[in-house]
């Protein structure tokens, strides 16, 4: 399995699980990410941060660290 920081720009995902606790866990839910959602990767910048996807219809920048807790496939 692979996180949402190791995808390249321009591919779809399906997030299969968040990692993390608590307050962080439940930022990156209330963002509209959770289990099943379709996440497409925009733009990543040059050094990897931040991460630019497209989540429910509305564009989202993801620090490394967050969309490192986001598996995928």
């Amino acid at each position: 399995m692979k996180t949402l920081k190791e995808v390249t720009s321009g591919n779809t995902v399906k997030v299969v699980k968040l990692n993390g606790e608590g307050p962080i866990k439940r930022r990156i839910m209330d963002m509209g990410i959770t289990k099943g959602v379709e996440v497409f990767v925009r733009k990543v910048a040059p050094l990897g941060d931040p991460v630019e996807v497209t989540v429910r219809g509305y564009e989202l920048s993801l620090r490394k660290a967050d969309a490192e807790m986001v598996v995928v496939k």
